[in-house]
């Protein structure tokens, strides 16, 4: 039997390397043919030569634009004709609702939505109820949906997003899992982790406290700025490694902007490519995610795998993502007195931060391998074929 080809469809280039990743090569030699939509990118043809995949650059807005969304639905049925695909995998709310419209208007017979988090979550008013029917649509032109962790499962059927016979996790969650090989302490090249640190002018003594994600209001960046000048005051040791890009949506206050610019102690890092990516997490001493929403944060996943112990917010997604008081610690969002406390916790509990580093690797390693993950995506694939 032929092997379907597959579409993945996204509105930006970030998502293919950390949401999908190796899942393309796996799909390749078991046969299925890959395709990618997403945005332009400079990345893209490079990414697309060493994954195997063939692409279409088709411009897809985050924000709303009647004219431009027509544009792109048209262009991704057209493209879904030219090359006969059997499957279609929408990521992110906008992307998935191009992805969901064109193959049911082109008659797919697998349209699965998933769904990465909630993004209504901080919104208010008539934007938050705009937002419901959006994933509501999604979710009616789909087959299935992927809840990319339980608490989303759960929020979804709270709200009445989906119905529960087209909704699923994965195994234990996400939507690709986590390379434990990879995300290792064994795997990390002592020159190129020095050459690194030297860079950023950290040694031995420094305590670094890490990010790793988006710079935005929602992931909590705020207060982990504020705690962290707090506890800098007490240790003049300790550093803050913020690994990611702002944005413009979601944009953080100037005030927060200028502390980062102008601390010697706050390092930003702007843009890693996915590769490198594990040579931060093993700068890092402790990894924090105070944020306000997620749907399960891969970030904290990837820290526990390289022994990191976390701290992260109670949000949805975020309380999948670590066993308290073993891998890691909760604190409530938006709190950034409690926030200090734990980062001082950790800061003065060196053995037991180590503990809860390794309990954090063996959880990762026993719930979210990757071809555990990639075997029950493909079950779905033939499920609904």
């Amino acid at each position: 039997m032929n092997k379907k080809s597959i579409l993945h469809v996204a509105n930006i280039y970030f998502v293919l390397p950390y949401f999908i990743g190796d899942q393309f090569m796996y799909f390749n030699e078991k046969g299925y043919k890959i395709h990618v939509i997403c945005s332009p990118s400079e990345e893209i043809l490079q990414y697309s030569q060493k994954m195997n995949f063939k692409y279409s650059e088709v411009p897809i807005l985050r924000s709303f634009s009647l004219y431009q969304d027509i544009k792109s639905i048209v262009a991704v049925c057209k493209y879904i004709k030219k090359n006969k695909i059997d499957i279609v995998c929408g990521h992110t709310p906008k992307g998935a609702l191009i992805a969901m419209l064109a193959s049911f208007l082109m008659r797919v017979k697998v349209r699965i939505y998933i769904r990465h988090g909630i993004l209504y979550e901080t919104s208010s008013g008539l934007k938050k109820c705009f937002l419901m029917l959006i994933e509501r649509l999604t979710s009616f032109l789909s087959t299935s949906v992927v809840a990319v962790s339980q608490s989303i499962f759960d929020r979804s059927l709270d709200d009445r997003l989906t119905k529960e016979n087209k909704l699923t996790v994965l195994n234990n969650g996400s939507c690709n899992g986590i390379n434990s090989q990879k995300f290792s302490k064994d795997s990390i090249n002592t020159e190129i982790l020095n050459s690194i640190k030297k860079k950023y002018k950290l040694n031995d003594e420094s305590y670094v406290v890490g990010y790793s994600g988006r710079l935005v209001k929602d992931k909590g960046i705020s207060e982990l700025v504020n705690s962290f000048e707090e506890l800098q005051m007490k240790y003049d040791n300790l550093y803050l490694l913020l690994v990611g890009m702002p944005e413009e949506r979601d944009t953080l206050p100037k005030k927060i902007v200028n502390k980062i610019n102008t601390n010697n102690h706050i390092i930003a890092t702007g843009y890693v490519d996915y590769e490198m990516i594990k040579y931060y997490y093993a700068m890092m001493n402790l990894f924090v995610l105070p944020s306000y929403r997620e749907g399960l944060p891969t970030s904290v996943l990837e820290a526990s795998s390289m022994e990191i112990p976390v701290i992260t917010s109670r949000a949805t997604g975020c309380i999948d993502s670590i066993i308290e008081s073993k891998t890691g610690i909760f604190v409530n969002q938006n709190n950034p007195k409690e926030l200090t406390q734990a980062i001082n916790f950790f800061f003065m509990n060196p053995e037991l931060a180590i503990e809860y580093g390794k309990n954090g690797r063996e959880f990762v390693s026993k719930k979210f391998e990757q071809e555990s993950v990639w075997n029950s995506l493909e079950d779905l694939y033939k499920t609904n074929s």
